[in-house]
């Protein structure tokens, strides 16, 4: 019984379970990504327009990313109590937006609505901070693999919540909404108390490496699992028992997982000392983890000011004999009053920062800049695919929903995947994947503004995946650069790029042309009713919808895009440049 006792307190406190709990949560975290099938809902039972739905996207942006609050209580109450928070947050907006959708609560006037859209979706950054705070500091030396699956999962939200959805089989789609209000609340609350930091830097195992290889094989499985799934679904007429089967299915995906830390607690007896010892001595001081000792960080401040800038891309060995040598040298110096050592002002790359810190830093706005353009033109896509697609003739928008969905959770755990072998195997900043992502998703914004047959495919795929990679290679890059103590605080400051981007791309641009061109083929269409001055009217009303049809509504839209795409590649590589030898600090021991 006491044997017994003993393994269940391994199970609960085993930071794999905090892992696979992480991952459930962040399954049903992606709010977000479902405003692309609730927004004709919406827009169709509020008599909305373009722009006003625009607004309301916005507002979801806003709320999906402005986790300054989320950051701050991180690091006030225990990780339990910020995930409440963001339930009664998520449950409170969107329960009232059902309410009002289905004629349960009186019509709100716009600005109203899209503060409960926000307060509905801001939910979510409590379970992404929650998350990512508790597995980044239980898993220090895997960062890019579980930043990415978690981040992953979040994405691959949407096309979870809606084959739930495809199994409730209910003709009101106003249960979508009431299904977002409900379901995250739910599982969120369920597991809130797993949510915590165990000291998972003590529990390094030489089985990590195949547990992560299980968890990026189930990854793979699932994705393609909902990809068949909503193509069969799409394709042929199923029957409700083949739906629950499938959603069945896909359930016992999402719980494979569980099986690692239940065999990592219960199937060893003991464990080995290879497995209780931490990391070896060459390895202790993790990247992002500020040295403590005073005299220390003098001599290394004054050692990095005299060192010759050659010195860092020497071999690793060679690198570290010659700081060695400049540090006696300094050291004896400085004990016989020939130098002055100065006391260094701020942290160094690769120490904790606070977030006023890192403010004034250039790499932080080089940053934040990068992921504005890049994933604030994702963002734009994801929020505009349902008028995209229904422009260019198709009538299911929920299959490319469902689409950018997944391609948007591969390119999560991809970005993660191989950001990490950039940086182990090659000791080369992690932003060169950005890099690379970005201009994925160039291609996939010109494909959107081509039109071609298929293009809709093609985008939702390159945007989806290159959207995705940002969100696993951002925060892990952030923590390398600035420290793991704040990290709370500095990644809720990075993900204000995602609405600042929305704001301007989807907000004004998109909304703006989309409009504009509707208002042309309105005119066309009934050139009798229409002169210069009632154009004008209509593109400022905002009583009637305007629908335009044809590739040439976010034709421009797209190529605009696709173009900040590449200057967004262009700051990531900036960033490369300036951070090159920081990376080869951080690794390029790990490589000898």
């Amino acid at each position: 019984m006491v044997r017994l006792k003993e393994k269940l307190c391994l199970f609960f406190n085993n930071r794999w379970l905090v892992f696979v709990a992480a991952m459930w949560i962040q399954s049903f975290a992606g709010i977000g990504y479902l405003f692309g099938s609730i927004s004709p809902i919406i827009k169709s039972s509020l008599n909305y327009n373009q722009r006003q739905l625009s607004r309301l996207g916005v507002a979801k942006d806003l709320g999906d990313s402005v986790g300054f609050l989320a950051g701050t209580l991180s690091e006030i109450l225990p990780l339990w109590a910020t995930l409440l928070v963001g339930a009664i947050q998520n449950f409170i907006g969107y329960g009232w937006v059902w309410l009002i959708v289905t004629g349960r609560s009186p019509t709100l006037p716009l600005w109203v609505m899209c503060i409960l859209i926000f307060i509905g979706t801001n939910g979510e950054t409590y379970f992404n901070t929650a998350a990512l705070v508790s597995c980044v500091q239980n898993f220090p030396k895997s960062r890019g693999p579980v930043v990415g699956i978690l981040k992953g999962f979040a994405g691959l939200g949407g096309a979870i919540m809606t084959q739930i959805y495809a199994l409730i089989h209910s003709p009101d789609h106003a249960s979508l909404i009431f299904m977002v209000a409900v379901g995250p609340a739910m599982v969120v609350i369920a597991l809130m108390f797993l949510i915590r930091p165990v000291g998972g830097h003590r529990q390094v195992r030489p089985s990590d490496g195949f547990s992560f290889s299980l968890i990026y094989s189930i990854c793979i499985i699932l994705a393609s699992y909902l990809m068949g799934v909503m193509l069969v679904q799409d394709l042929v007429d199923v029957s409700h028992t083949v739906t629950t089967i499938f959603t069945a299915i896909l359930f016992v995906l999402l719980v494979i997982p569980v099986v690692i830390p239940i065999s990592l607690s219960f199937s060893q007896a003991t464990r080995g000392p290879s497995e209780e010892a931490l990391l070896s001595e060459s390895q202790k001081q993790d990247p992002g983890v500020s040295k403590h000792n005073d005299d220390q960080e003098i001599i290394f401040s004054e050692v990095e000011d005299e060192k010759p800038k050659d010195v860092d891309l020497l071999p690793a060995l060679e690198r570290q004999k010659r700081i060695a040598q400049l540090q006696t040298k300094l050291a004896q110096a400085a004990a016989e009053g020939a130098v002055r050592i100065k006391r260094r002002r701020g942290p160094h790359r690769g120490e904790d920062f606070t977030l006023m810190q890192a403010l004034i830093k250039a790499d932080l706005w080089i940053i934040f800049f990068s992921l504005l353009l890049g994933s604030g033109s994702g963002l734009t896509v994801i929020d505009n695919l349902g008028q995209m697609s229904q422009s260019l003739g198709y009538d299911n928008t929920h299959v490319f929903v469902s689409m950018i969905s997944i391609w948007n959770f591969l390119g999560r755990i991809g970005g993660g995947y191989f950001s990490e072998i950039i940086v182990r195997d090659y000791a080369y900043p992690r932003h060169a994947a950005m890099a690379v992502a970005q201009v994925i998703m160039a291609f996939g914004h010109f494909f959107f503004a081509m039109g071609w047959p298929g293009a809709m495919y093609i985008g939702t795929l390159l945007v989806g995946l290159g959207y995705g990679a940002h969100w696993a290679i951002v925060p892990a890059a952030a923590s390398e650069l600035f420290g793991l103590k704040n990290f709370g605080a500095l990644y809720n400051f990075l993900t204000v790029a995602n609405p600042a981007g929305s704001l301007v791309f989807s907000g004004i641009i998109a909304s703006s042309i989309y409009d504009s061109e509707a208002a042309k083929q309105a005119q066309e269409r009934h050139p009798s009713q229409w002169n210069g001055a009632s154009i004008l009217s209509s593109f400022l009303a905002v009583e009637e919808p305007l629908k335009c049809e044809g590739a040439i509504c976010f034709f421009l839209t797209s190529l605009i895009l696709c173009g900040l795409c590449i200057i967004a590649a262009c700051l990531s590589m900036i960033l490369v440049y300036r951070t090159k030898a920081v990376y080869n600090q951080l690794y390029g021991k790990s490589r000898t």
